[in-house]
């Protein structure tokens, strides 16, 4: 799973990238609006009830292929390629039109990094948090490293996986070569880690369906 030639040219790393993430195409967002600039904004996610003065809140919208989301009151409004901030403060501009100081939170829900490890045996599919996620924190999230794979040999596949996507690989083996691989990941940022051969296995499952016929062959000789 996502071999490389023995010459392979790896990426060389970059410092970490403080760029804001961009809302995309088919991205899940949720929203929490208020009114009079937040000012009765109290446990976000209840439903409304009551006579709070607010839209309703948390609800999770699909980003669709265009750029556009429908949302309540504003209709169909294009919000990909911007920051969550510069979304807030655009969405807040626009509900000015027909609410009170609008205050506007806005989340992406789906933002994800995946990461495979003993060979690709082991899948685990992480969201990134609101802040950030680093290479390190999404190895302990998935469980750490197991002692059949390699701390010295973990690649990072960035971009689009089918179109010349970036490919960077990091040793943490030990605390001298763990400097400057502690990266912050990106949305869809693939982690491998690869994993130690395992020649008795490979032996074992080859030569296993030989030694099930002998035995076939040993209980019917014993029979007649």
């Amino acid at each position: 799973m996502f071999k490389t030639e023995s010459d392979f040219k790896y990426n060389e790393f970059k410092p970490v990238d403080t760029k804001e993430y961009k809302i995309q195409p088919y991205d899940i967002i949720s929203l929490s609006i208020t009114t009079n600039d937040g000012l009765k904004l109290i446990n976000i996610g209840e439903k409304q009830g009551g006579n709070t003065g607010n839209l309703r809140r948390e609800i999770e919208y699909l980003v669709e292929y265009d750029g556009f989301v429908k949302v309540p009151t504003l209709g169909r409004v294009k919000i990909s390629g911007k920051t969550i901030r510069e979304a807030e403060a655009f969405l807040e501009k626009e509900y000015a039109d027909y609410y009170k100081n609008p205050f506007v939170l806005l989340r992406v829900n789906n933002r994800k990094v995946y990461v495979f490890k003993g060979g690709g045996d082991d899948g685990t599919v992480l969201n990134i948090p609101e802040d950030r996620l680093t290479l390190i924190e999404a190895l302990a999230m998935s469980g750490g490293i197991p002692d059949s794979d390699k701390a010295y040999k973990i690649k990072l596949i960035r971009g689009d996986v089918s179109n010349n996507p970036e490919v960077y690989r990091y040793n943490i083996s030990s605390l001298e070569d763990i400097q400057g691989s502690n990266l912050l990941l990106q949305a869809n940022d693939i982690i491998y880690v690869e994993s130690r051969p395992r020649y008795a296995r490979r032996v074992m499952t080859e030569i296993t369906p030989y030694l099930t016929l002998i035995s076939t062959f040993l209980l019917v000789y014993n029979l007649f």
